[in-house]
């Protein structure tokens, strides 16, 4: 597989901040990221992770910043910021996508920044399956 630089969607940072298993190719690809590419994960998701615990969606010991800089630094990820133009990119993505507003954002950094999309997100996959953006299942 080649290695690529990769863009974590928020259910691949909550499952891998919790060891939980994901799929040998995401698994591949994240630890290849650090050698040949980068490992990257949205600001929009810091919001998400915050929006999933203050409605007890997502159980947590820790705050939700706190759990997301103790992500950043363990993963050595970096933090890709939204900018006006992947915002407006997010209202114009080509094809039938899904309205959840979070995932266009995360659609449009990706294609914005050229990078591949870690999710299990069956919206996005179908999206990626389109060739819209590239996407590897988790």
């Amino acid at each position: 597989m080649k290695t690529e630089n990769l863009l974590l969607d928020t259910c691949a940072v909550i499952w891998i901040s919790q060891d939980e298993p994901i799929a040998d190719a995401a698994t591949t690809a994240i630890s290849k990221a650090p050698q040949s590419g980068t490992l990257n994960v949205s600001v929009m998701t810091a919001w998400e992770m915050g929006m999933l615990v203050s409605k007890g969606r997502l159980p947590s010991t820790k705050t939700p910043d706190r759990w997301f800089d103790e992500f950043v630094e363990a993963a050595a990820v970096t933090v890709e910021g939204v900018t006006p133009r992947i915002l407006i990119a997010a209202s114009y993505l080509p094809g039938v996508v899904h309205s959840d507003p979070m995932d266009r954002i995360l659609i449009a950094t990706a294609r914005e920044r050229d990078l591949t999309i870690v999710t299990r997100d069956k919206a996005i996959l179908a999206y990626a399956a389109h060739g819209h953006v590239r996407a590897i299942g988790c």
